[in-house]
């Protein structure tokens, strides 16, 4: 029997509008981000959850926080839920990556997949995020459960579970918005998407 996993993308932050690596850093909701998780909520709330999971960084915290409440289930942090580690690409806009990296932004610019030489990999991401989903999926076999997470770890299990590169350019693999919902099933250690 299939576990329900419903992946979620925090809500927006600051950084988030001024266009700046987050990865690893930790910078809380703002208004409009709050306001997603409750619009979110609200469009949940039809849906059963065993429990939630979470990123421990505080805009995912905060995301699920707001969820979990609305949707009355409990909700707890795992760490490999994090975003990808941007390294020194941390705090900066995309212009001032532009500027002081330049060949590392024209790589990011074609496949949105890294570009950073220090930090962690999209590869290494999609298999730390996945392995964390299958496993919280065979602790809730046969449950929907939510996990909100960071748009470059949901992209990354997308590609993962396409079988596709998000370094290639072409894996088909696109944004994610702030507060988006990915519906997934978990099943004999294989995540698909379903929505």
């Amino acid at each position: 029997m299939a576990t329900t996993i419903i992946l979620v993308r925090h809500g927006e932050t600051d950084w988030n509008r001024e266009h700046r690596f987050q990865g690893h850093a930790d910078p809380p909701l703002n208004e409009r981000g709050r306001a997603q998780a409750n619009a979110l909520a609200e469009q949940l709330a039809g849906e059963s959850f065993a429990t939630a999971y979470s990123s421990p960084l505080r805009r995912a915290l905060e995301t699920a926080g707001i969820l979990a409440g609305r949707l009355g289930v409990h909700f707890e942090p795992r760490d490999r839920l994090k975003e990808v580690d941007v390294g020194s690409w941390t705090g900066l806009t995309t212009t001032d990556v532009e500027e002081r990296f330049p060949d590392g932004f024209r790589h990011w610019s074609v496949t949105r997949a890294g570009g950073w030489t220090d930090g962690e990999t999209y590869e290494a991401l999609g298999a730390r995020v996945m392995s964390e989903l299958l496993e919280l999926a065979e602790l809730n076999a046969g449950e929907h459960i939510l996990a909100v997470t960071h748009g470059g770890a949901i992209r990354s299990v997308l590609a993962a579970a396409a079988g596709v590169s998000l370094g290639s350019g072409d894996s088909g693999i696109g944004f994610v918005e702030n507060c988006a919902a990915v519906w997934l099933a978990a099943r004999d250690g294989k995540l698909e998407r379903v929505d």
